[in-house]
């Protein structure tokens, strides 16, 4: 069954525009021109078709991967609540991870709360790409389909904040 890849990252709404993704895996320039490439792929398990985070790589078109950093589900909360919800006792198969087994009609990695895998991936990036996030990020709350429109500028108002 498929991982179905392209809803997964679309739920990370990662920012950069000149991105593709080609199997179960996602690849990006995060600075038009330049020759640094970001890959981010799924990361088996032990077990057969059982997924625990994601590989973020950088990857240069003459040297090959350049650095690579791992990002367990585990470690940044992704099925937390869903494990706690089905009370899955840590050390089991399940516990923090997914496979390819799922409901007809919902993806594999139903549960997923990926806002601290989307805060790592800015983090790395931010080292190998600094300014790229903040260039062309959109909003978090923004959909995989959203349309850019443009932001007012701020105005300050007569409310005193903290």
């Amino acid at each position: 069954m498929s991982l179905q890849a392209p809803k997964f990252f679309a739920e990370l709404c990662l920012p950069f525009h000149d991105s593709t993704i080609v199997g179960n895996t996602y690849y990006a320039a995060p600075v038009p021109g330049a020759p640094l490439r970001l890959r981010i792929e799924f990361t088996g398990t032990i077990h057969a078709d059982t997924y625990g985070g994601l590989r973020a790589a950088i990857v240069h078109p003459d040297r090959g991967e350049i650095d690579a950093v791992a990002l367990s589900f585990l470690d940044h909360g992704t099925f937390h609540r869903r494990d706690e919800a089905n009370n899955t006792r840590p050390n089991t198969k399940q516990y923090g991870t997914f496979d390819k087994c799922h409901r007809s009609g919902r993806p594999p990695w139903e549960g997923a709360v990926t806002s601290g895998l989307r805060d790592a991936i800015e983090q790395y990036t931010a080292v190998w790409f600094p300014g790229a996030w903040a260039a062309s990020a959109p909003s978090r709350a923004a959909g995989h389909n959203a349309h850019r429109t443009p932001i007012p500028p701020a105005t300050r108002s007569g409310a005193r904040t903290r």
